[in-house]
């Protein structure tokens, strides 16, 4: 293997004497590999995979998986999407050690919700990256994958809830009707997110119509207005200066919103066609501001948490901690089991298409 990448050095030293042409990244792979193909435009690919606007910078369908996974360092409509999402994964890592490492931080039923927000966000992240990654491999992959990213989203707003209840509310928050019924609503409303989005996804073909986008939104936008209702409520009846926190949760709800209009709206794309295949597409711009809004979402919570999260036994009882973060994996396995019957009936649709 050593041998082999040495030898392609050396090809490439003369390549780059003889023609002027830089090496790519991907040169320096063994030659064994199965190499991405260059990419290619939109009317190369299938219908599905075409984004409105984007003309170029297709990955071809039907390459070996491998193609995929190296297209990590190839240029092509998706690699920002990917390497959003991809670098916050060790930013949240090394803000969690340094966070533990200042509280001196143990797991326990006290610090159990900050964990699973903490494995939600990574969660949503690492499938968030695998379905802008190997999503063109062919239609089975693309609805499977994105399948899976709507798992992660609902995964993560549950984790977000958990977080936001349980070190974020206030007493007079948690004895209103919404305090009450808080986390179960916050699970159906995960667990709607995820069976809208998939519903969406399965149901409506290119040009997506204004109902899919429909289906995606409400859900997801009814979720999120109820999971934030705690953080809300204490911002507007707290003293910002009395609670450094507060700071970071008004930037993660501004980050959040313009998050959501990229996402609503393919823009700066529908404005200039062709010009944004690569860099400055929408979608790119919400994955950042995401990114962003996780983030502000960690730091305010470990504040929270270090201010009285250490003492959430003593303002709940343990064991309805317990069950709280049991509900975690439950909904997990619900919304994972949604995406799976979804995938099933599109897989038969698809079968159905090809005979």
């Amino acid at each position: 293997m050593l041998g082999d990448i040495l030898q392609r050095l050396s090809t490439l030293t003369l390549s780059v004497k003889h023609r002027g042409r830089l090496p790519s990244f991907l040169d320096y792979f063994p030659s064994s590999l199965p190499l991405p193909c260059p990419t290619v435009t939109a009317s190369q690919v299938p219908n599905l995979f075409r984004e409105p606007y984007i003309l170029s910078g297709y990955r071809p369908a039907n390459q070996d998986w491998r193609c995929y996974l190296l297209s990590l360092f190839q240029r092509h409509n998706e690699s920002l999407n990917v390497w959003t999402h991809l670098l916050v994964v060790p930013l949240l890592l090394l803000r969690w050690w340094a966070n533990v490492g200042a509280l001196g931080y143990t797991l326990d039923a006290n610090s159990l919700p900050l964990a699973l927000f903490m494995a939600s966000a990574l969660t949503y992240l690492s499938f968030s990256v695998a379905a802008h990654l190997f999503q063109s491999h062919s239609e089975i992959s693309h609805y499977f994958f994105f399948f899976m990213d709507y798992v992660g989203v609902a995964v993560y707003q549950y984790g977000c809830a958990l977080g936001f209840y349980f070190y974020a509310s206030t007493p007079a928050w948690r004895e209103s009707c919404v305090g009450q019924l808080f986390l179960p609503g916050a699970a159906f409303l995960g667990w709607l997110s995820c069976a809208g989005c998939c519903f969406a996804k399965c149901r409506y073909k290119r040009p997506y119509p204004l109902q899919r986008k429909i289906c995606q939104l409400i859900p997801t936008s009814l979720a999120y207005a109820w999971d934030i209702s705690p953080v809300m409520h204490r911002l507007f009846t707290v003293s910002w200066s009395q609670e450094q926190s507060l700071v970071f949760h008004a930037l993660q709800i501004v980050t959040f919103l313009l998050s959501a209009l990229f996402f609503a709206y393919p823009v700066p794309e529908r404005l200039f066609p062709g010009h944004c295949d690569f860099v400055g597409q929408g979608h790119q711009i919400f994955h950042i501001f995401l990114s962003l809004c996780t983030l502000c979402q960690l730091e305010a919570l470990f504040q929270d948490y270090a201010t009285q999260g250490g003492g959430a036994v003593q303002v709940f009882e343990e064991r309805q901690l317990w069950w709280a973060c049991a509900s975690f994996p439950a909904l997990c396995l619900v919304c994972l089991l949604t995406a799976l019957v979804t995938m099933r009936h599109k897989h038969q649709q698809l079968q159905g298409k090809a005979k």
